[in-house]
């Protein structure tokens, strides 16, 4: 299993938190190893579920896994917009 991330990040490291395996969830970043997506949880929040809601349904989550989600998808935004002005795709 590969680490989807190295950074570390506001006491967080993402790289304990979200890992990438090819023969898991079609190799999307996943939490802990396990068959939870970055993306749910992500899609979750952005339904307006409450943190709180989210830890209670997914009980082997830990508060520390959602600020990693968050986390890695601003750094993977992050990234792919610096790609696309290298790029000069942005505006």
């Amino acid at each position: 299993m590969s680490t989807a991330s190295a950074k570390s990040t506001g006491g967080i490291a993402i790289a304990d938190r979200i890992t990438a395996n090819p023969r898991q969830c079609g190799g999307r970043p996943c939490i802990r190893g396990m068959r939870i997506r970055v993306t749910d949880v992500l899609d979750l929040l952005a339904a307006g579920l409450p943190q709180e809601a989210i830890l209670n349904e997914m009980t082997d989550l830990e508060a520390e896994d959602i600020a990693a989600c968050i986390q890695f998808a601003s750094r993977s935004r992050s990234c792919a917009s610096e790609i696309e002005e290298l790029q000069g795709v942005a505006d």
